[in-house]
């Protein structure tokens, strides 16, 4: 078997599939990675007021 040979075979069906992808455009990619930042830093401040209130919680019952 013969690596460089397989690695070329697997570049080509590489570059094959991705002509086949439907890509957004301009616009479409813009607004759903302004969602994207959106919902993670929702959910970034969500986790970080949960830490937040356990480590007050945790640190009310040992001292």
């Amino acid at each position: 078997m013969n690596v460089f040979k397989e690695t070329k075979k697997y570049i080509t069906g590489v570059k094959t599939e991705a002509k086949k992808v439907s890509w957004p455009n301009k616009k479409t990619a813009i607004k759903d990675s302004f969602i994207v930042i959106g919902i993670s830093l929702a959910a970034a401040a969500f986790l970080g007021g949960i830490d937040y209130a356990l480590n007050e919680i945790i640190r009310n019952i040992v001292v």
